[in-house]
């Protein structure tokens, strides 16, 4: 009897490593996965604050929560079951659909690079800073976070299609959950900080408040900096996402050509891995530019583009 009692909790003991072994394995699946995904998930952290800009304090965070769990509802309930669908039927379907991501981050970095330092017209009308109604505010904001979710979810399908389908799906549930409290938890100490230092500003110890006014300062800067590295971010992604993804196709001179001058970078003693990455980034910066200005000239100067669209409404 004690034998056996000595065996059946050896036996639990099996099953629970290998099931903390699983949840190891899972996590640092998605953690890997998500991984591709960092340009979008840095573009997505950078494009939320500007919905709660200029509102009260007290009605920043529990906007931002139901932007939050939109998104996370979207991932789960909407974009998951397509992309599982997607690779378990379809595979062949993924490299255009990233394609296509590609190209929508390429044409709204290289839009937000005109606009930096040429002008422009600014947010449509769906802007937060053109209503203030939070219903308005949350939909806008949901509505630009499901193509950004898309991309995330979809790159960081692609990294794991040599999984079997639960394991893929238990890993991707992981990515959802783990990318919506990265990006909207981010979000969230950003644009209370400046609330931080007010607080800070008012205390009687002079260190205290010097810091306080300090953060105030320097919070309109760090917010100008995030915006630049999610433009960057955006022209990377999806520069290298046409790069891979049309050697994918049988499109394979771009990706060579890269990989031959990355290879020279790598063959640099001490520096070597880090500018052959740093090759292989600005010449996924420079195709999204390149691609993102096409899209761009095609949607503003042609009769049905932006810049039309624009006039109308001038006009009227």
């Amino acid at each position: 009897m004690a034998t056996g009692l000595v065996a059946l909790l050896d036996d639990i003991a099996a099953l629970a490593r290998a099931a903390a072994a699983s949840v190891d394995d899972v996590a640092g699946m998605a953690a890997k996965a998500s991984g591709k995904a960092a340009g979008v998930v840095i573009d997505d952290a950078a494009v939320t604050p500007q919905y709660v800009a200029g509102l009260s304090p007290a009605r920043e965070l529990p906007i931002i929560w139901k932007i939050a769990r939109n998104s996370l509802l979207n991932k789960l309930l909407i974009i998951l079951p397509v992309a599982l669908l997607l690779a378990e039927f379809l595979p062949m379907l993924l490299p255009p659909l990233l394609m296509l991501g590609g190209a929508y981050l390429c044409f709204e970095g290289a839009e937000k690079l005109i606009e930096k330092f040429w002008g422009g017209h600014g947010a449509d009308g769906e802007s937060a800073a053109a209503n203030r109604d939070e219903k308005a505010i949350v939909s806008a904001a949901t509505r630009t976070d499901i193509i950004l979710s898309a991309e995330i979810m979809v790159i960081s399908m692609n990294e794991v299609l040599d999984q079997a389908f639960f394991a893929r799906l238990a890993i991707m549930v992981v990515v959802a959950i783990m990318m919506t409290a990265v990006v909207y938890g981010a979000v969230g100490i950003l644009v209370k900080l400046d609330d931080v230092g007010l607080a800070m500003s008012k205390s009687s110890r002079a260190p205290r408040a010097k810091f306080g006014h300090g953060l105030m300062n320097v919070m309109p800067h760090v917010f100008d900096v995030i915006a630049w590295v999610g433009t960057i971010a955006m022209l990377w992604v999806g520069g290298h996402l046409w790069l891979v993804n049309l050697a994918e196709l049988g499109l394979t001179a771009p990706y060579d050509f890269v990989h031959h001058l990355e290879g020279f970078g790598a063959a640099v003693p001490g520096v070597g891995a880090v500018l052959g990455w740093l090759i292989n980034t600005a010449c996924s910066f420079v195709l999204g530019v390149v691609l993102g200005s096409a899209i761009v000239g095609i949607l503003h100067l042609l009769p049905f583009g932006k810049s039309a669209k624009h006039e109308a409404a001038e006009g009227h």
